[in-house]
């Protein structure tokens, strides 16, 4: 009896035990790309329309600011003490504060 049903199920093509197939909902559409939906500030490098991240500039160009490249008024190439607003030489102090330039006071008094 067995066989018999296996039998009868390759005929029809259907198998009683196995579910029904159930419709795939249809898919929705593709949103926008960020770029075009985004609504705010952009980038205010040159040619360039991706959102604002800081200072002004996008993520690619923010970084390009912070090593140099891109823009002027660097902050981080001063000296990191408090008030100081010297070049840094040395680790990111300016040579006064990384104690590589010789003080004031002695250079004075050996002349």
């Amino acid at each position: 009896m067995a066989d018999e049903s296996k039998t009868e199920t390759k005929k029809t093509g259907t198998n009683p035990a196995a579910p029904a197939k159930v419709a795939k909902p249809a898919k929705a559409a593709k949103p926008a790309k960020a770029a075009e939906a985004y609504t705010g500030p952009t980038c205010r490098a040159d040619k360039c329309k991706q959102p604002v991240r800081a200072k002004g500039y996008c993520r690619k160009h923010f970084m390009g600011w912070r090593r140099g490249t891109v823009g002027a008024d660097h902050r981080y190439k001063i000296c990191s003490k408090e008030a100081c607003l010297k070049p840094r030489a040395k680790g990111g102090l300016c040579a006064e504060h990384a104690g590589i330039a010789a003080p004031a006071a002695e250079a004075g008094g050996a002349a």
